[in-house]
């Protein structure tokens, strides 16, 4: 018993330290990959190829003065931030990265959490990460950050319909909800989604669950200054930030899990193609914010619960007829 909560407070503090630095070098790719697009230099300074800036970003976060607008609910200001940062980095602890490995002559899950329902529960606790986003809007008493919350709750909301949608036809498919049995139902097929049609819903989804570009209406710096996050600087400002950029490795890991086989590939090295898959979907984010123009939000709405919910619901009815068949 006691070997087995060390094993598990062994991986999830490594699965933190890989996740924020993973999202920290995030800023630096981002930043490198877009400026090539935009026929630009990028981060050049901070260290060789600016490998350093996300650390010298970092110290300057850190070191920014505290400060706490007129008028705010103190206790919300302060929770928003954590929920959205919490959340993010919890639902980690169902993603299967690998089988399992022997360490130290013990044999070692690479999964924190191997749950019967894993499904359920990753889209239940997933919707919950609205709350950062409303609260944040709400208590900052700011009309910006209002305004901004507000998008990003009826953004969410929408768009987690077809999302669960497009991920039961997968559960559907194969026979189960606990994660370690889709990617072991994937293993003969490793390098092609099993169903195009969810895959491109949940990508699409992907995108608006995470506010980035086209979707990024909730912060729409043109039209909102920040949006929910107006008002926020200095350590705050940095796990929305955090968040969202672990959110983005949160979306593109369930999108290998479910739809590309998960760790399978060619080889004996299952982590590594886990994490080239992932990074690919990581590099198609980036991309995306550089290519597509912001959605207006009546357009955002209308092309979730007119296109998106149709499509996905006559997937899944199409799927089921013929699983049943």
């Amino acid at each position: 018993m006691l070997n087995d909560f060390i094993e598990v407070l062994a991986k999830g503090l490594v699965m933190i330290l890989f996740l924020m630095l993973s999202a920290a070098y995030m800023t630096w790719l981002e930043r490198v990959v877009m400026a090539r697009m935009q026929l630009r230099l990028g981060p050049n300074r901070v260290g060789p190829f600016g490998l350093l800036q996300p650390i010298a970003d970092g110290i300057k976060l850190l070191c920014k003065e505290r400060f706490q607008p007129h008028g705010v609910e103190i206790f919300t200001f302060w929770l928003a931030p954590g929920i959205s940062m919490f959340l993010a980095l919890f639902l980690f602890v169902l993603i299967p990265f690998g089988g399992k490995v022997e360490i130290m002559g013990r044999q070692v899950s690479l999964q924190i959490a191997d749950v019967n329902a894993g499904l359920v529960f990753l889209l239940a606790f997933a919707s919950l990460a609205v709350y950062g986003v409303v609260l944040s809007g709400w208590s900052s008493n700011n009309r910006y950050s209002l305004l901004g919350g507000l998008r990003g709750t009826a953004q969410m909301i929408s768009y987690e319909v077809p999302m669960g949608l497009s991920l039961l036809t997968i559960a559907l498919s194969a026979g189960s909800l606990q994660l370690s049995q889709i990617v072991e139902a994937q293993s003969a097929h490793w390098f092609i989604w099993t169903n195009p049609i969810s895959f491109v819903v949940y990508l699409i989804t992907g995108f608006a669950e995470t506010n980035r570009a086209p979707f990024d209406l909730p912060e729409a710096e043109q039209e909102l200054t920040a949006g929910y996050h107006t008002e926020y600087g200095g350590m705050k400002f940095a796990m929305f930030f955090l968040g969202e950029y672990i959110n983005i490795l949160l979306v593109s890991s369930i999108a290998v899990t479910l739809f590309l086989g998960g760790w399978h590939g060619p080889g004996d090295i299952p982590v590594l193609w886990f994490l080239l898959k992932v990074l690919f979907f990581v590099f198609f984010f980036i991309w995306v914010r550089a290519t597509m123009p912001r959605f207006r939000y009546d357009q955002l709405m209308s092309f979730g619960w007119r296109v998106l919910v149709p499509v996905s619901t006559i997937n899944l009815i199409v799927t089921a007829y013929f699983i049943l068949v």
